[in-house]
């Protein structure tokens, strides 16, 4: 069967879905997380660990990227009913609401603050997709991709399929070259004058309870930064970083590679130098946030240039660091 916007019911047996066209290129765990709408991330990743999702009766991995015309086997799970989920919290809606920067026919920008999940699950009901739905309940949002709960800054909602599509594909491209992402960080200590890349490859393992924690590994993807210092402050360096790949963490611990771990990060940087810049600026989160985005639709005919705000507790920390 073709299900061109594929949704399960809340309670399913086994089924086997054919990919679509538009589906092309997903990898099978976001497949999974838009097809089975409510399901726990933790769920799918233990269906597709333990081989119960099965791809043209074999078993896969989570990164497989899936063709048009695969044939998906699902096992039969239970769902839980959308309704009884509840929404967001009118505050909370209230301020994602006023946190969206752009918006248009095709795409939706918002400046996620800190400490809000790009997604719900691991105990958290709501996260942004999951509010900027309730925002708009007659529309289809799919998140383009994702930031650390710690990171504020842009993130990018896909309001038609086939943006979302050509977003991913530019995403994919040459280790992410059609988007140009640029971040603000804070980093310890004195970083020298000009740009400073890293090319470390970084590789991702669980440590017990199932935290993620990235290392620098030979056996890691390839991931390159560009640190570029804006100014020094207080015995901090404020820096542009503008990334070629988005790999998990990639950020935070390329700079703890480089010595200069991001200010504020509880568990890639300086626990000494966190609590100092605690004390004496009021820094009670990670000093990091992305700035801009820039990319073009329709083969290129339509440019992009999407940008968010500094937070303002981070303007606040850098105004009593020049103090």
């Amino acid at each position: 069967m073709t299900d061109p916007t594929p949704q399960a019911p809340p309670t399913t047996g086994a089924r086997t879905v054919r990919v679509a066209e538009d589906r092309d290129g997903q990898r099978i765990d976001n497949f999974l997380l838009g097809y089975l709408k409510g399901a726990p991330r933790s769920l799918v990743y233990k269906l597709l660990r333990s081989g119960q999702v099965r791809v043209n009766g074999g078993r896969i991995k989570a990164e497989r990227r899936l063709e048009a015309g695969d044939e998906v086997r699902i096992p039969p799970i239970k769902l839980p009913d959308p309704s009884e989920k509840g929404t967001p919290p009118q505050g909370f809606m209230d301020a994602l609401e006023a946190a969206i920067v752009f918006e248009d026919a095709r795409l939706l920008a918002l400046n996620k603050p800190s400490g809000v999940a790009s997604h719900g699950g691991s105990g958290i009901s709501f996260g942004a997709i999951e509010t900027l739905r309730a925002l708009r309940p007659r529309g289809t949002l799919e998140l383009v991709h994702r930031l650390d709960r710690d990171t504020s800054g842009l993130l990018v909602v896909a309001k038609k399929r086939s943006a979302l599509s050509e977003l991913q594909a530019l995403l994919r491209e040459d280790h992410g070259a059609g988007i140009d992402k640029r971040y603000l960080a804070l980093l310890g200590g004195r970083m020298p004058d000009g740009t400073m890349s890293v090319d470390a490859p970084l590789h991702v393992g669980l440590r017990q309870g199932g935290e993620r924690h990235v290392q620098v590994n030979f056996r890691g993807k390839p991931s390159m930064s560009h640190f570029r210092l804006l100014e020094r402050c207080g015995g901090q360096s404020y820096c542009e970083v503008r990334i070629e790949t988005g790999r998990t963490h990639q950020i935070r611990v390329h700079a703890r590679h480089i010595g200069h771990p991001v200010a504020g990060d509880d568990k890639y940087g300086d626990e000494t130098a966190n609590r100092k810049l605690r004390e004496q600026a009021g820094l009670k989160r990670l000093f990091l946030h992305a700035a801009s985005l820039e990319f073009a639709l329709d083969g290129g005919k339509q440019p992009y240039r999407l940008t968010a705000p500094l937070a303002p507790e981070l303007v606040a920390v850098l105004d009593r660091l020049h103090g």
